[in-house]
């Protein structure tokens, strides 16, 4: 037991010091995810602001504090407070003789960096499509995921606007996937965190982008609003469930673009009755739903 409580102690500590150190810059730059979030955000804002695709849309859109706060309480806070629990099933996990060794199918680690960092991105995009199609297939789980489908007005913070078991959800399987290439993540995987954190901001923003070409590879605004859609095909849970690569969409013929205009609702068929405020929003799911 006190191997437990100190794999938990450490991990929640470590968590608390590396997020106070990037907010001080005394880590480096490429591994300081807080001020990087930071610097991404007013990018895709400032771009938003210079190159609005729906133009009456306000600069401070509907939400755009609320998403703002859920930006760092998902990266940061719920991070920091989940990390001992984690670590516990780490420990739990190698206890029962279950290692990173015993899971590889993939060793990348011989590779050329650029090899791994790019098999790395591929793998971690698709376990995310993998759970998001699941997130919307399953009443048990789309009932926490409707707190993302509940923005109203499309804009960069709208990202990280999820129900906190997301992470639950999301985490374990994107472990299993960096366990599957060896059990570690490439000497330069912030590369691939800083990318992601961009194309998704870039996907939720008032830009219009496609792309060209590399729209049927990269995800892209167009795409990802159509994913919000209030309606959806008939006998569809969802369509576009791309993270930060449409391939997998046009790969599974879950793609759906009928027009470009961006004029379109959002939402979802009930969306009203998600509670407005951040406290009501967090303990959304666990309710008995009508």
């Amino acid at each position: 037991m006190e191997k437990y409580i100190s794999a938990f102690t450490d991990a929640f500590t470590s968590s608390v010091n590396w997020t106070w150190k990037s907010m001080l810059f005394e880590v480096p730059w490429y591994t300081n995810y807080f001020w990087g979030l930071i610097a991404i955000s007013l990018f895709v804002w400032g771009l938003e602001i210079v190159f609005p695709w729906r133009k009456e849309q306000s600069v401070f859109r509907k939400d755009f504090w609320l998403d703002g706060f859920y930006m760092f309480f998902n990266f940061f806070v719920f991070a920091i407070v989940i990390s001992g629990f984690y670590k516990l099933l780490g420990v739990f996990f190698e206890d029962i003789g279950i290692s990173t060794k015993s899971l590889t199918i993939i060793n990348i680690s011989s590779l050329p960096m650029w090899t791994q960092l790019l098999i790395f991105f591929i793998i971690l995009d698709f376990v995310q499509w993998f759970t998001h199609v699941l997130l919307h297939k399953y009443p048990f789980l789309w009932r926490f995921h409707k707190i993302h489908h509940s923005v109203k007005e499309m804009g960069f913070a709208a990202h990280l606007r999820y129900h906190w078991m997301e992470n639950i959800f999301y985490k374990p399987l994107k472990t299993m996937g960096v366990m599957i290439l060896g059990g570690f993540e490439p000497e330069q995987a912030y590369i691939v965190h800083f990318i992601a954190i961009a194309i998704g901001h870039l996907n939720h923003a008032n830009i219009k982008i496609t792309w060209g070409p590399l729209k049927y590879i990269l995800n892209n605004p167009v795409m990802h609003l159509y994913h919000h859609s209030y309606i959806l095909p008939k006998g569809s849970y969802g369509v576009n469930f791309g993270i930060s690569l449409s391939i997998w969409d046009y790969i599974f013929k879950t793609n759906y673009i009928p027009e470009d205009s961006g004029t379109i609702e959002i939402g979802f068929p009930g969306d009203k009755k998600i509670p407005k405020n951040f406290f009501g929003q967090i303990i959304y799911g666990f309710r008995k739903q009508k």
